[in-house]
């Protein structure tokens, strides 16, 4: 699952994020699971991350993007130490303390990330914005996505998003959550994107 975040400088996340560590026992691949390691757990992120997060957000791009972006952009020797600033900031920089940020790990490896804040439009109707939201290809469809989209934004909050057009994959999935595109698109990097925006939800009734 992949969210367009190359006009986002980044988030604080831990003091943000209150959400507690969600476990995977229950979900549908409970059983591959169980045959090649533990389940995986979505938590805040924390600064000690960096570097895992570095490499899985270098990784996603390659493997979503691959196609859409020059080669040179995404095989850049460079790239990662870029992520590396970009997460550093995120999750120390007092301007970003109004974000929220997660972390899925699987045996103390990392196999997605997401961020969320505030709007960068102060006239947007939404309340939060997913700025991130990658994890391993291999890892698609185990619940893994889903629980960091639930971890960086309460579905009582109006949402919104950039996602990569095409990427049928991603627009499914954030379909699936409730998003849908309002028919607003740019082409940044010779990417084009579409916008997708989600309404708060009601609170189911106890």
């Amino acid at each position: 699952m992949t969210v367009n975040v190359r006009r986002v400088e980044g988030n604080r996340g831990p003091a943000a994020l209150r959400s507690p560590r969600i476990r995977f026992d229950s979900h549908p691949g409970a059983a591959y699971d169980a045959a090649v390691g533990s389940p995986p757990t979505v938590r805040p992120a924390q600064v000690e991350d960096v570097a895992q997060m570095a490499r899985v957000h270098v990784r996603c791009w390659q493997e979503t993007y691959r196609g859409l972006m020059s080669d040179a952009v995404l095989d850049d020797p460079g790239f990662p130490t870029v992520r590396e600033r970009f997460w550093t900031a995120a999750l120390t920089d007092e301007r970003y303390r109004g974000n929220r940020s997660a972390v899925a790990e699987r045996d103390g490896g990392l196999i997605g990330i997401a961020m969320s804040g505030p709007p960068l439009d102060v006239a947007a109707e939404w309340q939060r914005q997913l700025y991130v939201l990658y994890v391993y290809a291999a890892d698609h469809g185990t619940g893994v996505g889903p629980a960091l989209l639930r971890a960086v934004i309460d579905p009582a909050e109006s949402a919104a998003l950039w996602v990569a057009d095409p990427n049928p994959r991603a627009q499914a999935f954030y379909r699936r959550h409730g998003f849908v595109a309002d028919g607003t698109a740019l082409v940044e990097d010779g990417v084009r994107e579409i916008r997708m925006v989600r309404a708060a939800r009601e609170p189911s009734p106890v």
